[in-house]
């Protein structure tokens, strides 16, 4: 059996209410992926997009787990996990930054996303995606590429969706349990919609 971090492979993993589902997918020279292996169980101890029996969890998970790497013939070691439920929200914030030099550069782009993604989001949830929806360069509005241009400051409108701490940590906590690393918490319908639009 080959390890899945001997091919280049990628694992989605997503802990529903009603299955757990499992997707392996080999990452092609020109960036495709074709899926080699999938693996699903009927989903016991969640609700509503949160662990209410951990050892339940646990158990659904290694049988898509499992599955996956029977038909996939690797080792799954890491996954990327997707949430749902009622615990995600999203809000909209705004940054503002000084363009550093006469020109905006990636530097000044990542300054000012990180000033709009720093608000204080509620004390129990964590942000998962910062996405920028749009610049502006002093009186320039809707820009959507500002590297180049030019200005004196730079606005950044941001979508932030963050989730609830702990129900985060308790589905996270199934995963290890299988000896499984989580690479990364996604929304599943920002997954979802990048699976269907690109």
């Amino acid at each position: 059996m080959i390890k899945a971090t001997d091919r280049k492979l990628v694992v989605g993993l997503e802990i529903g209410t009603a299955k757990v589902a499992a997707l392996v997918g080999e990452v092609l020279p020109d960036g495709m992926v074709n899926i080699i292996g999938v693996g699903s169980c009927p989903s016991r101890g969640m609700d509503k997009g949160g662990v209410n029996d951990l050892e339940s969890v646990v158990k659904c998970v290694q049988r898509a787990i499992d599955q996956a790497e029977l038909m996939a013939d690797c080792q799954i070691s890491s996954v990327y996990l997707a949430l749902s439920g009622k615990h995600i929200s999203c809000q909209n914030e705004i940054g503002m930054v000084p363009i550093s030099e006469e020109e905006v550069t990636q530097e000044d782009v990542e300054n000012v996303v990180h000033t709009a993604k720093s608000v204080r989001v509620r004390d129990e949830h964590r942000v998962l995606h910062v996405i920028p929806q749009e610049y502006a360069i002093d009186y320039q509005e809707g820009i959507k590429n500002p590297v180049g241009l030019s200005g004196v400051r730079m606005q950044a409108k941001v979508h932030l969706i963050t989730c609830h701490n702990d129900m985060a940590k308790n589905i996270v906590k199934a995963v290890e349990r299988c000896g499984l690393k989580v690479d990364q918490l996604i929304f599943a319908g920002l997954a979802a919609s990048y699976s269907v639009l690109t």
